[in-house]
């Protein structure tokens, strides 16, 4: 499929998503967490994938190895960016991500965010203190 297909349909499951949320009672003024997912089966072009995508200034994770049920492994990496709940900046960062996807010749596989209440704020306190040095999640009582 062309990038403008890919980038069309996109630009409609942005707004899928988006008024999915808001209708579900999500914080319109809240700031989320928005993960831009990759995959590939080249390791290598995955790479060099995430180091485009952090010169464009997102947040990249470590890249994580799945198995497919296939039994076929592929590897993924999400591209973060924190920012409200905005169509217009989500959809100019999927345009430029299936750019560098398009170049790298890895997948993008489309973004994903947290439903987020009145009570609901990203911290990254917060999050550091319910795991442990290990990543393991710490038993509260």
């Amino acid at each position: 499929m062309s990038i403008e297909r890919l980038l069309k349909a996109q630009l409609e499951e942005t707004r899928d998503i988006v008024q999915s949320l808001l209708d579900d009672g999500s914080d319109p003024h809240a700031e989320y967490m928005i993960e831009h997912h990759f995959s590939s089966t080249n390791f290598d072009r995955l790479e060099k994938a995430a180091v485009d995508a952090f010169k464009l200034g997102f947040e990249v994770t470590d890249a994580e190895e799945l198995e497919l049920e296939d039994g076929s492994l592929i590897f993924c990496f999400d591209a973060i960016a924190n920012h409200k709940l905005d169509v217009d900046l989500i959809d100019k960062a999927c345009e430029q991500l299936l750019n560098l996807a398009s170049k790298q010749k890895v997948d993008y596989d489309g973004w994903g965010t947290y439903f987020m209440g009145d009570d609901d704020e990203l911290d990254d306190e917060d999050d550091e203190e319910d795991f442990d040095d290990d990543g393991f999640p710490i038993e509260r009582h």
